[in-house]
């Protein structure tokens, strides 16, 4: 599943683009101001750094969930501001969709998140990048480390292919960035730039 474009035209690699992950045209429901002080809202979610964000929009935006939106620069006719945000203060819905969008960042960019499996390193003497992964013990690990000896890893299918008992690498990092988004006191974030 590919996030859809936005109109934002061609994707530049020094523009930064968030995952919309809810919207509110009329403002939030809980916003106890007059519904003509409301601005249009968006939670959005950054496909480098899994920042999250709250965008207020200006009236001519034309966006919804799902579609991407370019936040650095900001696209001036959608965004009107910007404002990082911790996960509590996300909208339900937002929450909901969260999952999906981080899956959608990682199959976009799969190579970065695989080259994550070619190229962790040791945190500690006792800890490895590869063990803040879910499920990943400490016997698992050193048969990435050893395989990934004999060569890189190329995609998600070949690391299931290659290392028995890690069916599922692409979910398991989707599931270390939902945790890192999630916990703000987590002690390593190696995926969600820290605060």
């Amino acid at each position: 599943m590919s996030a859809p474009e936005n109109g934002t035209g061609d994707d530049d690699e020094s523009t930064t683009y968030a995952v919309v992950l809810d919207y509110f045209p009329h403002g939030r429901s809980d916003d106890s101001r007059p519904q003509y002080q409301k601005e249009p809202l968006a939670y959005g979610l950054t496909e480098d750094s899994f920042d999250l964000l709250a965008l207020t929009l200006t009236d001519a935006a034309d966006i919804n969930i799902v579609d991407r939106v370019a936040v650095d620069p900001p696209d001036e006719n959608a965004i009107a501001t910007l404002e990082e945000i911790s996960f509590d203060e996300l909208s339900s819905s937002a929450v909901s969709e969260l999952e999906y969008a981080i899956e959608a960042i990682i199959e976009d960019d799969e190579q970065q998140f695989v080259d994550f499996y070619n190229e962790a390193q040791p945190i500690t003497l006792r800890l490895h990048q590869l063990n803040l992964l879910p499920g990943i013990g400490k016997k698992l690990r050193n048969k990435i480390l050893d395989e990934r000896k004999r060569g890189p890893f190329e995609s998600f299918e070949e690391l299931s292919d290659r290392i028995g008992g890690l069916h599922r690498p692409k979910e398991v990092i989707a599931e270390r960035i939902l945790e890192e988004l999630r916990d703000e006191d987590l002690k390593y974030k190696i995926f969600v730039r820290p605060e």
